[in-house]
């Protein structure tokens, strides 16, 4: 029997190393990544009923789902998404620990793609001052190019520049969207000095500007029972209207929500990146280069629309139902343009997002709000008893302390006790569930629970001196108001979809627990590539097609 089941195991192992020399031997002609921004996986069960045929619902039918699939490590946040789906690794190695972050080197506020060594292209604006030279690691679709001998194209596109810029990587192109008064897709001189012509066809189009309209529902509003009632406390509205409510009128405030900006925190924001995608499909010729292309899509506006209105609201229901129809429309034009079954496709998000502080205390859960300003006074005035001096601390941000090490120096402190000290002063406060110092984080080697994600968002030379972690349900202060955030290491932030859909990948799902750095490993696997150079995560094959 033992004989027996050895070569099951053997002839399941050659079979399975056939199909995938067959697949790289044929690769796909297009690969698709899709990501959205802030979807948690529920979204796909939640509205599912709503949904049609050809958008979500058919990557989940006609694909592979990993329903258990989780972030591994904090802050959930945008930058970081991205850079992890495509480098397959963590902050800890790919260096974007944050959307913006406090740089020890310089002292100072950095953006995660701002590079003022290039200059914008397609705008006056400093829009267009960005590249990848943050981040630490490379990333999918810059393996692919090498590994083609850069024949391939890669173009990233999305209403964020830094939702374009990391999964482009740094041999690819990125366009992403600048509002204000202009509404045009831009770029970098990182990648080009002037725009190709089909963008500047699209820029001359009315293509932005056909959005500039009122928002109301897709179906009958009595039909979105998925969603709170559309007049709750729970929402924010846009400046100018008195309550956050069905319709929207987006000419009427849009001189005092930042002109094209407005289009960003609606579902148009995701209909005008699909627009730009099918353009670049189009002007770029993907699919026809003799190798395989990379169109990585960035949904920018359900991120918005979540910060604006929450994770229940009418307009969050509204703006997936609206994206269902606009990945069915990219669907049917991969099928059109490359051929059913000659294309790859994932799909995933950068993070999740919480229910609303004020919902969760209404319903007598758990939760509370972040006074950000106290905090800080707190821990000031107890470095200033402590210490003599408050200077020992540099800067508070993004749910971590940067301790000054020249006034410890020069005190002839120990920083080491310094962080001690904090760690057990910050554990006193109501608001804290838990403390790691980078003492901790550099000594330990932490397998599961928070402290597992808290040391895989660490990164040694960039992050903080003392990491914290808030009791779950809180939000910060500003979504008093309404509104939600995300960042944290619960499941409400880390569980979130990744589908797998066409060529060379089976029907069916799994409920085994994959994490985000899988993607990029598991992707490659199926184009016979090298692994991106930090990669961590694990090859997925139980969702290859034998």
């Amino acid at each position: 029997m033992k004989q027996f089941c050895i070569f099951l195991l053997l002839a399941g192992f050659f079979v399975h190393g056939h199909a995938q020399e067959d697949q790289a031997n044929d690769p796909p002609k297009l690969v698709v990544g899709i990501v959205v921004d802030q979807m948690r996986y529920e979204y796909l069960n939640r509205y599912w009923d709503r949904y049609g045929d050809g958008g979500f619902r058919r990557l989940v039918n006609e694909g592979f789902n990993f329903k258990n699939n989780h972030f591994n490590y904090v802050p959930t946040a945008t930058a970081p998404g991205h850079a992890s789906v495509y480098t397959g690794t963590t902050p800890s190695e790919h260096g974007i620990i944050g959307n913006d972050w406090f740089d020890v080197f310089s002292g100072e506020e950095v953006y995660c793609v701002s590079d003022p060594a290039y200059k914008s292209v397609g705008t006056k604006s400093d829009a267009g001052e960005m590249s990848p030279h943050r981040l630490r690691r490379n990333t999918l679709t810059d393996a692919l190019r090498i590994y083609n001998n850069f024949k391939g194209k890669t173009i990233g596109v999305a209403i964020k520049d830094r939702g374009a810029v990391l999964p482009a990587g740094f041999t690819g192109t990125a366009y992403w969207f600048y509002g204000k008064d202009e509404g045009k897709w831009v770029s970098s001189t990182y990648y080009m000095e002037a725009l190709p012509d089909w963008v500047k066809t699209f820029n001359k189009s009315d293509a932005a500007a056909s959005y500039k309209r009122t928002w109301n529902t897709l179906y009958d509003s009595g039909s979105y029972v998925n969603s709170n009632p559309d007049n709750t406390n729970y929402e924010r509205p846009f400046r100018g209207e008195e309550a956050a409510v069905f319709p929207h009128d987006l000419p009427a405030l849009w001189k005092e929500n930042g002109k094209y900006d407005i289009i960003k925190a609606t579902p148009y924001g995701n209909s005008l990146t699909a627009d730009f995608a099918l353009a670049a499909l189009e002007g770029e010729s993907l699919g026809e280069s003799g190798a395989t292309d990379f169109l990585a899509v960035s949904f920018s506006s359900t991120d918005y629309v979540g910060h604006q209105f929450g994770v229940k609201a009418m307009e969050t229901e509204d703006t997936y139902l609206r994206l269902d129809k606009d990945i069915e429309r990219l669907l049917n034009a991969l099928d059109e343009k490359i051929g059913k079954g000659q294309y790859l496709v994932f799909l995933t998000a950068d993070h999740g997002a919480a229910y609303n502080s004020n919902y969760l205390k209404d319903h007598k859960l758990p939760s509370g709000f972040i006074e950000g300003r106290s905090l800080r006074d707190r821990l000031l005035a107890f470095a200033e008893k402590k210490y003599a001096t408050n200077k020992v601390i540099r800067h508070l941000s993004w749910d971590q302390l940067f301790l000054d090490k020249r006034v410890i120096d020069s005190l002839e402190l120990n920083a080491e006790e310094i962080r001690k000290d904090i760690a057990n002063e910050m554990l006193t406060y109501e608001e804290i569930e838990k403390i790691f110092t980078a003492d901790m984080l550099n000594a330990n080697n932490y397998k599961t629970g928070i402290a597992s994600l808290i040391q895989n968002g660490f990164n040694a030379k960039l992050s903080g001196d003392v990491m914290f972690v808030f009791r779950p349900g809180m939000l910060s202060a500003g979504y008093a108001n309404g509104g939600t955030s995300h960042g944290t290491a619960y499941g409400y932030d880390t569980h979130v979809p990744f589908l797998l859909f066409g060529k060379g990948v089976r029907q069916g799902s799994t409920t085994i627990k994959t994490v985000i750095p899988d993607i990029a490993p598991t992707v490659s696997a199926l184009l016979g590539i090298p692994f991106p150079n930090g990669a961590t995560g694990t090859v997925r094959a139980e969702a290859y097609m034998d």
